[in-house]
């Protein structure tokens, strides 16, 4: 190994041990129960007074260019209950500069959707969601950390991690979890809680209608607990991804494909689309 290849290598550890240590920190402020000031619709207690019904669920997710991996279009999209209308849709295109490393996805894409929200709070946008679907993992994660907690955390703001295949996390298996929508005792069953080896509930495995083979893996991120995320997926899946990130994923592989090809020749700043 030549020095430059030792210097590198050893440049990445350490940065692994500074995400690993940022993480574990972030983690300490995790909340992982009911802790916002709306009612769900399907709730039946009365309201405080002063609080009100959930309106509107956020989505986001991030595209990348097939010709570039770096280069990517991040979309927020807000979505009005019970109509699941769009009422905001903001989208970043950017070209990203930290690589994917698995078990730190967030260090790659939460800052660019917490800028995002930002710009939405800063903006005083009378849109700002009030709960947050986020296109990963909540505590559903190998360091029980994954993208949903990690933004959450940092924008205050509830969330929920909706995966789309599951981590081997706890014994925890996608295979087996596909079965287990197959047998007869889970045959009216929308919802399967993921419990792994240790005991402990990770997030459930979710499908839309009793006819689909192919779950969502639903965990809590931040300020909610597990059953009302689940509830939250409920109300907002008119197909198998709920509709608040089914949204930002094509608004956002949309854009990327219309403006592919004047983002590859020039990306050094971030371009907002906002509507």
């Amino acid at each position: 190994m030549n020095r430059e290849e030792a210097s590198g290598e050893s440049s990445s550890s350490k940065q692994l041990e500074n995400w690993t240590e940022e993480q574990d920190q972030l983690k300490k402020k995790l909340i992982a129960h009911d802790d916002f000031p709306w009612k769900l619709p399907s709730s039946p207690t009365e309201l405080p007074q002063g609080s009100e019904t959930l309106k509107y669920v956020g989505g986001v997710d991030i595209s990348f260019s097939k010709d570039d991996s770096s280069v990517a279009c991040a979309c927020l999209v807000v979505l009005e209950l019970p109509s699941l209308r769009v009422v905001h849709n903001e989208l970043s295109l950017l070209r990203l500069q930290v690589p994917y490393v698995p078990g730190f996805l967030a260090f790659r894409e939460a800052p660019v959707l917490l800028q995002i929200l930002e710009k939405m709070r800063d903006d005083q946008h009378p849109f700002y969601p009030q709960v947050l679907m986020v296109d990963g993992n909540g505590i559903l994660h190998p360091r029980g950390f994954g993208l949903a907690c990690h933004l959450g955390v940092l924008a205050h703001l509830p969330t929920i991690g909706v995966g789309k295949n599951l981590h081997h996390v706890d014994g925890l298996d996608h295979s087996e979890v596909r079965r287990s929508f197959l047998l007869k005792e889970y045959e009216d069953e929308q919802v399967i809680k993921l419990v792994g080896n240790s005991g402990f509930t990770w997030g459930v495995g979710f499908r839309p209608t009793l006819s689909s083979v192919k779950p969502i893996y639903v965990s809590l991120g931040h300020r909610i607990s597990l059953d009302s995320a689940v509830e939250v997926v409920k109300i907002t899946c008119k197909y198998r991804v709920p509709e608040p990130i089914r949204q930002a994923d094509m608004r956002s592989r949309a854009y990327l494909q219309k403006h592919q090809l004047g983002l590859l020749k020039d990306l050094g700043h971030t371009e907002w689309v906002t509507s």
